[in-house]
């Protein structure tokens, strides 16, 4: 077990929908995680499933009556008003978000708190998928640091399940935008990294979708042309908050096509 890391306790919000498959795996890596004691309740959104998703968490409580998991059961309105769904319910002072086919590495809380105790200025803490670390175009990160917005725009980090912030941050600034349905995590981070203290920790903390690659596999980021066009909103609107200059914009809808292109034609070889 890990040591004392101090009095903050974390929600764990998890978005389900048809994940009968991996949502056992999913919670079973939370679990196992070396730091649970941190973890004060872990909220299951069951957003429309028709498949035995929920049957399937309702045994798995059954069964481990020790984890405080609650069920949300609503109708299908897609992940984003999913997880704002579990974001306002939260009582702890701390929001990690995981998919329902994702599993967080056995170290990946205590890790994380760990740096949020050293560092009381971090909102937000990222990690890593793999043990590659983080290049932002040429410029390799290789210890704790703390991102900018530009650095977000060049390279959407962390995914989704890594990320732990402050409740504060939901409670002041709201929610994802529930009508996107693709480059809505690079829109939400972008919002918090603009207003707060955004940092990233170049470790591998979780496993992520069997390890599917992350474009144009399956769900949501197999459809490379809405995900571009969700990559220009999110632009679009820093551009027009005054958030980034109309010189950086340019740069990047030019910048944002070469890698659309570019990943068409990965997908394609593979």
């Amino acid at each position: 077990m890990s040591k004392n890391l101090g009095l903050k306790k974390i929600s764990v919000v998890i978005p389900m929908y048809n994940s009968e498959e991996t949502i056992i795996s999913t919670l079973n890596s939370i679990k196992n995680q070396t730091a649970f004691e941190q973890i004060l309740e872990i909220i299951v959104i069951n957003d429309g499933s028709t498949d035995d998703s929920l049957s399937f968490v309702k045994d798995y409580i059954a069964h481990n009556e020790e984890m405080k998991i609650i069920i949300i059961e609503k109708t299908n309105k897609g992940v984003s008003a999913a997880r704002n769904t579990g974001m306002k319910v939260a009582k702890g002072e701390w929001i990690a978000l995981i998919d329902s086919d994702d599993d967080w590495l056995p170290e990946k809380i205590e890790i994380q708190m760990k740096i949020i105790k050293e560092h009381p200025e971090i909102d937000f803490l990222g990690g890593d998928i793999d043990d590659r670390g983080l290049k932002i175009l040429w410029k390799q990160i290789n210890g704790l640091y703390k991102a900018n917005v530009k650095d977000i725009c060049l390279k959407m980090f962390p995914q989704t399940s890594v990320a732990i912030f402050k409740k504060n941050i939901f409670n002041k600034i709201g929610g994802y935008d529930e009508n996107q349905s693709y480059a809505e995590d690079g829109n939400y981070f972008l919002k918090i990294c603009t207003h707060y203290n955004y940092y990233h920790l170049p470790v591998a903390m979780v496993y992520y979708g069997g390890g599917k690659p992350g474009f144009g596999f399956s769900g949501l980021s197999a459809n490379l042309k809405k995900m571009y066009e969700g990559n220009i909103k999110n632009i679009k609107e820093l551009k027009n908050n005054s958030i980034i200059s109309v010189r950086f914009y340019i740069f990047l809808r030019v910048f944002y096509w070469l890698k659309y292109i570019r990943r068409i034609v990965i997908t394609k070889l593979r």
